[in-house]
């Protein structure tokens, strides 16, 4: 943690981080004077959006509709599947996605022989960079991310749903009345945590996605931070940016907590 104080240094390599000479804030405010850093973070901004809109809320539904099979078999068997893909390495997703969206790939080549579509440049194509990488998540991470909800679904009081049959209510009512408020703090706790690393989407993801024909819409933080801090040498500046991230996460994780107690929920400290 020591080392963070490069941040605040015009760092030298040469030098060392405690010969090199102070520079303040200076690093800081390039963050926001510079125009390739701010559309780098309004990238980050809109991917991770997408990802805590839509990503996040699958892995609720999910466990929900998990709790309600019966079929004991078919379930550890749904949930080995939905489990599995969050084994993979980033580079096995990557080349997985790649293989199916090229040009001459999979789906491609069903769009082109069956219904006689031209091929569709999904990876290059810079409008569909932010929905490939939500789906990635979405596929790799959704059914690990169950885990948790599943977890506290299994502590709901079963007599409160013998209760609610006996009331007339049916599969939704029981849903929307017991369920969803049984589990309502933990889902507020994970959402928290999301929100703690909005910034942070993860460089090996968006890294193996880039392209120079995506580069304008999904250089994100973590990737700007490769480009600039190893490539280019600017270790300071990298850093700068770095502890920016950790900061704004801090701030949205004591905002979301206190709202969250403000609503009657525990939160999560």
């Amino acid at each position: 943690m020591a080392g963070l104080v490069i941040a605040f240094k015009d760092f030298n390599p040469f030098a060392g981080i405690w010969a090199s000479d102070w520079v303040g804030f200076a690093h800081f405010a390039r963050i926001f004077e510079d125009d390739e850093v701010i559309r780098v973070l309004w990238n980050t901004i809109n991917i991770a959006l997408l990802q805590i809109l839509v990503a996040f809320p699958v892995s609720i539904v999910l466990a929900l509709m998990l709790n309600e099979v019966r079929n004991g078999t078919y379930k550890r068997f749904v949930q080995s599947m939905v489990y599995l893909p969050h084994f993979l390495s980033w580079v096995v997703v990557a080349g997985i996605f790649t293989v199916f969206l090229r040009g001459e790939g999979l789906i491609n080549t069903v769009l082109g022989s069956w219904f006689g579509i031209e091929a569709i440049p999904f990876l290059t194509d810079p409008a569909f960079f932010k929905p490939l990488i939500t789906l990635q998540i979405i596929w790799k991470e959704s059914g690990w991310g169950t885990i948790i909800f599943l977890a506290a679904l299994a502590g709901v009081n079963t007599s409160l749903y013998e209760a609610a049959v006996i009331d007339g209510a049916n599969r939704w009512r029981q849903l929307w009345h017991i369920t969803l408020p049984s589990i309502r703090g933990v889902i507020v706790i994970m959402f928290i945590i999301r929100l703690g690393n909005v910034l942070d989407l993860g460089f090996e993801q968006i890294f193996l996605m880039l392209n120079p024909f995506n580069m304008d819409t999904g250089n994100v933080l973590d990737t700007y931070v490769y480009f600039k801090g190893i490539q280019q040498g600017d270790v300071s500046f990298a850093t700068a940016v770095g502890m920016f991230k950790g900061a704004v996460g801090l701030v949205l994780v004591v905002i979301a907590n206190r709202i969250a107690k403000r609503f009657g929920e525990d939160g999560l400290y």
